[in-house]
């Protein structure tokens, strides 16, 4: 047999073979339980440029003509997030939703809160009893609808138009209706939705939550602890005869949540989709709000310290070693009961540890920013040798990196497992450096990434932080021993404006300089709510105020204090 017949033989082995190999079948996958169509219509705002899907309902579909199947995720490859909290009243959501949106906002992704309280609180300015929460009360129904929808109005303004990139509409939002509300307004703008549920039955930790936060906020200012801990509580019940968990197994088993079960005892996560959703999950499940308080302070004065140099690794200078003595005695006069201690790998941190007498445990991740081929020198060496490296760091210091070095932005991923630790820790001494401090500052402080590089953190001076219901206390305490100043403050011609050299290393936004969005409901179609009479049963000092809904009281300015009341919802 020639060739040619072998080759042709050989071919007609190959097909018969082939015609002969098993597939085998794609099993069918049932479908899950299907929802109702979607009740509310929102515009689009998202579209990616020579895109074939189209949003439609909770998916994307392609256009007509273009054929294939439905896609059930975004159409875009980084959208805006909309956290969506979930939960009775007093289960610590607007605790989550600000103490998230500060984590987030420290690591570099503008987040905004919008708390539908707040919103409901500027529509309604006399709030007399829990009888505005019950269900059956159809004028009070239709301003709490009203304000929902003006916060998720905020919210595609913010995500759409003022660069935000994560929302956290804090609200109860316990109706499956409420929740499917969301879920359209998101399909259909192009935002993820993840929910946060926070679920706790304990006597004890829902008292103590609306004795510490709502007995004092806005609604309840003229009255007395008593009476307003008897409504609160039966406001909850009115919140509880329509409330519908979140159903992993059934209804909601295709949306994306996490349910935080007993202040962080369990959790149960369903769904994650993206790297956002994911850092949220690790973050909710490594914090706690156990009392506790955190010691911060720089290592003792160093030798470079005393000749204006940068980074390095020098030891402690006579009045260092004194304060390292100090901070012995301070740590011992403190009495806490298993105190860690943490310093970085560098050796003035080290020393100033081991003057302590107890164990202490070292972290790379503590040591200073590094200053690449800057470090050991003086601002005055820098100024002469790399006029133009200068200049730069001055104009955008966080945002600037030493040739070969770091930035503050570097430094705050680089800190970020040390916060992860220490939310879940007790008592815990940090001894660490100036621009490490200040990151760890910026982040329990809720500064600004702008604000964070000129933050004062003075040597032989202890920082205690002590966590309270939203936020975080500060003492300052200095151990009297003398030290050099390392502080340098923004240059006056940087805080006049920018200049004309910027670099930058990253295009990411600053964090959002209002954490929490102010009420604004003025743009809403529906037109003004008529006066409602007053509820039967008052007992605050607004017995004989009428319930009103009015835009012009709901608009507040920008510059105000970030510092805004205790809410609830």
């Amino acid at each position: 047999m020639g060739s040619g017949a072998r080759e042709r033989e050989r071919e007609k082995k190959k097909t018969e073979e082939s015609s002969s190999l098993f597939i085998p079948a794609v099993p069918m996958l049932t479908a899950p339980p299907s929802r109702p169509p979607p009740k509310h219509t929102f515009i689009a705002t998202h579209t990616h440029a020579g895109s074939d899907l189209i949003p439609h309902g909770r998916g994307l579909v392609q256009k007509e003509g273009m054929g294939g199947k439905a896609s059930g995720g975004p159409h875009l490859a980084n959208p805006p997030t909309v956290i969506v909290m979930v939960g009775l009243p007093a289960r610590g959501k607007t605790y989550i939703s600000r103490k998230l949106t500060r984590y987030l906002n420290w690591v570099g992704m503008p987040t905004k809160v919008f708390n539908v309280g707040e919103y409901r609180r500027e529509a309604v300015k006399h709030y007399s009893s829990y009888d505005f929460f019950k269900s059956d009360n159809k004028e009070a129904v239709r301003i709490r609808e009203q304000c929902a929808l003006a916060a998720l109005r905020d919210v595609k303004i913010y995500l759409t138009e003022l660069g935000g990139q994560v929302a956290v509409f804090d609200a109860t939002n316990t109706t499956r209706d409420r929740r499917e509300l969301i879920l359209d307004f998101g399909s259909e703008n192009g935002f993820k939705i993840f929910f946060i549920e926070s679920i706790c039955e304990d006597p004890s930790v829902i008292a103590a939550n609306i004795m510490e936060v709502k007995v004092s906020c806005p609604d309840y200012q003229d009255c007395n602890k008593t009476d307003a801990m008897e409504d609160f509580h039966k406001r909850i019940e009115c919140y509880r005869v329509n409330y519908q968990p979140l159903d992993p197994d059934s209804y909601d088993r295709n949306m994306s949540f996490i349910k935080v079960i007993d202040v962080g005892r369990r959790f149960l996560v369903n769904r994650i989709q993206d790297h956002i959703q994911s850092r949220i999950v690790y973050y909710l499940m490594n914090i706690h709000v156990q009392p506790r308080s955190i010691y911060l302070c720089r290592h003792g004065e160093s030798q470079h310290n005393l000749q204006g140099r940068l980074g390095g690794d020098s030891g402690l200078s006579t009045r260092g070693r004194k304060f390292s003595s100090a901070l012995a005695k301070f740590v011992e006069e403190q009495n806490l009961k298993d105190l860690k201690v943490w310093t970085s790998q560098l050796r003035r941190s080290i020393q100033t540890a081991e003057a302590l007498n107890v164990p202490y445990e070292q972290w790379k991740a503590l040591n200073e920013i590094d200053a690449g081929v800057c470090e050991e020198m003086t601002y005055e060496e820098m100024r002469e040798r790399y006029p133009e490296e200068f200049s730069l760091r001055d104009q955008d210091k966080y945002y600037y990196r030493y040739p070969t070095g770091e930035s503050y932005q570097d430094l705050v991923q680089r800190v970020e497992p040390v916060i992860m630790e220490l939310e879940r820790q007790e008592n815990v001494l940090v001894i660490c450096h100036q621009a490490v401090m200040r990151c760890l500052l910026a982040y329990f402080l809720d500064k600004s990434a702008d604000e964070m590089p000129y933050l004062k953190c003075p040597l032989h001076t202890v920082l205690k932080l002590t966590p309270v219901a939203y936020g975080c206390k500060v003492e300052s305490i200095s151990l009297n021993v003398e030290a050099v100043n390392t502080h340098r403050d923004r240059p006056e011609e940087i805080k006049r404006g920018p200049g004309t050299l910027i670099r930058r290393n990253s295009v990411t936004p600053l964090t959002s300089h209002e954490p929490t969005k102010k009420p604004r409901i003025d743009t809403l179609d529906d037109p003004t709510i008529p006066e409602l009479t007053p509820a039967p049963l008052t007992f605050c000092a607004t017995t004989n105020s009428s319930i009103a809904l009015t835009t012009q009281n709901l608009k507040r300015c920008a510059t105000e204090s970030h510092d805004i009341p205790q809410l609830c919802q």
